[in-house]
């Protein structure tokens, strides 16, 4: 669970700021988009080969493809 103590001198603006930071920090935000409709799961293994293949891809030296 993230928490944010308000330092000293610290406006409201620069603590929401700073949670935002460590909530994308944490990956938070993108698992609730992610989450957030469903995924079939043949969806789910298609989208991790292709990030699969991707990575490989990088790693050999070829030209990624998007």
């Amino acid at each position: 669970m993230i928490k944010v103590k308000s330092r000293a001198g610290e406006s409201i603006q620069q603590m929401v700021k700073r949670f935002k930071k460590m909530c994308e920090k944490e990956g938070l935000i993108r698992d609730i988009k992610r989450n957030g409709y469903y995924e079939k799961p043949s969806e789910k293994n298609r989208r991790k080969r292709r990030k699969s293949e991707r990575m490989a891809r990088l790693v050999s030296g070829g030209t990624p493809r998007i």
